[in-house]
């Protein structure tokens, strides 16, 4: 089994730099040649997309829906604590599955991950 780390920047909307990240990340959970352990770090204004209550695919939105889809399959999602403190987030609610996570926890993973994709 590989681990494989994505760690996304971008904001979740005005770019499609964190759709990107997320259908690579489902496709990588979806395939079935090898089953991955796959972490996803979010950072900057990427955090927000830990956020619930996000328009829905119907509405020209999708990503909660995208990000729900990982964590049913086993992926960790965090996001960067300092970034969330910054942008006023620390103390909201999250997705169910989705938790804050400090840099030495994105170091460890890094670490021992196979591969790493940044976005």
């Amino acid at each position: 089994m590989q681990k494989i780390l994505i760690i996304v920047h971008a904001p979740p909307y005005g770019s499609e730099r964190v759709l990107s990240a997320l259908r690579v990340a489902t496709a990588l959970v979806s395939q079935e040649q090898e089953r991955v352990d796959l972490s996803l770090f979010m950072m900057s204004d990427a955090v927000t997309v830990g956020l619930p209550n996000q328009p829905a695919a119907e509405a020209g939105g999708g990503l909660q829906q995208m990000v729900e889809t990982l964590v049913e399959h086993g992926a960790l999602v965090r996001l960067c604590r300092t970034c969330a403190v910054a942008r006023g987030l620390e103390k909201l609610a999250l997705i169910p599955g989705v938790a804050i996570g400090t840099l030495t926890d994105l170091a460890a993973v890094a670490l021992e991950a196979d591969k790493v994709i940044t976005f």
